[in-house]
């Protein structure tokens, strides 16, 4: 398998045609005067190539907002598991969207195996599309070392100029770039590119915030009684808005919707927040995190404590999108520099 080749930036709305003649395509599109979402394309006219992390990340397609699980009839015994999934590919997934699908795939995959989530996944080929700057001021890419590609995609795709060079990462990747047939091999003075590229990013991505990649869950883990938690409680909204947009959140609800006739229905779950008063009470109606410093803390450490305890990674992708969204301000950036000075005090 060929491990680079090139496409002219002259062959690419060519290739956004017979990439969408395959099968569904979905590309970062431009929605309103500065927001980006995923949606469905057919030409590279529609296409965002230099866009700030969209509203929803691609996430939405692995894991849908709404997704069926069972259809019912409870008077002829009838049960039937519901899977519902559309074979396409997504263009342009940034290298923090693709950290955030490696972290639910390694969720989804631990025991017990999330079946829908699995089995939609391999009905998707990703398509990623780097980053060579920052995207904006939200964004933590740097401290969270997910500023460079590394793995998660079918096809990966670098703009140097007047052609895009495309990493082959799979079979399928390969089987894309047989079928369309617009790519030529890569040569010595591409590659030379590319490294010069990749090397300026490491003199631009820095840690943008007061301490380092490898010392963040040591912050975290002396953190637990701070005061910055007593500061987002009373600035924080519980609106729910930064886990709605998080790649890497992956808590939902499972609701029964009865019909009229009391016999027929269906399950579904629906993507929850642990920024709901209502996420963590339990029956009697105790609540053990009923305070909002509470749970944001617990937001922070599902994302920078105990998933680095689990699957030894973090579960921040630093796409920014949480503080960008939120409407009380509270900026991850400068949670963690107020948690890092609280902590070295």
């Amino acid at each position: 398998m060929r491990q680079y080749v090139i496409l002219d930036k002259s062959d690419f709305d060519e290739f956004i045609r017979k990439l969408a003649s395959i099968q569904k395509l979905v590309a970062p599109v431009k929605k309103g005067v500065k927001n980006f979402v995923f949606n469905e394309v057919s030409s590279a006219d529609e296409i965002s190539l230099k866009y700030i992390p969209t509203i929803l990340p691609p996430k939405k397609y692995f894991f849908p907002p709404q997704e069926t699980l069972l259809e019912y009839n409870i008077s002829k015994k009838e049960y039937k598991a519901a899977f519902e999934y559309e074979r396409m590919t997504i263009f342009g997934v940034h290298t923090c969207d693709l950290a955030g699908i490696q972290c639910l795939n390694m969720v989804f995959s631990d025991s017990p195996k999330d079946i829908n989530y699995l089995a939609r996944k391999d009905k998707i080929a990703i398509i990623g599309l780097e980053c060579n700057e920052y995207c904006d001021e939200y964004a933590s890419c740097g401290v969270m070392d997910t500023y460079l590609p590394n793995g998660g995609y079918d096809l990966f795709f670098t703009d140097l100029g007047s052609y895009f060079m495309v990493h082959i990462n799979t079979l399928l990747g390969e089987n894309i770039i047989e079928n369309i047939g617009l790519f030529s091999p890569a040569r010595g003075d591409n590659i030379s590119g590319l490294n010069k590229l990749r090397q300026g990013k490491r003199d631009i991505f820095k840690d943008e915030v007061n301490t380092s990649h490898k010392a963040l869950k040591s912050v975290f883990d002396n953190g637990f009684k701070a005061q910055v938690w007593d500061d987002l409680d009373r600035r924080c909204l519980s609106c729910g808005n930064c886990t709605n947009v998080c790649p890497t959140c992956y808590c939902f609800d499972i609701i029964d919707d009865i019909n009229f006739d009391l016999n027929t229905g269906r399950r579904y779950r629906v993507w929850d927040s642990c920024q709901s008063e209502s996420f963590a009470k339990i029956t009697g109606g105790k609540n053990f995190r009923e305070e909002r410093g509470s749970r944001q803390r617990h937001r922070y450490m599902r994302k920078f404590k105990y998933p680095v305890e689990k699957y030894s990674r973090y579960f921040c992708t630093g796409c920014g999108r949480c503080s960008r969204q939120c409407m009380a301000g509270i900026n991850l950036k400068e949670t963690i520099d107020s948690l890092v000075e609280e902590v070295s005090e």
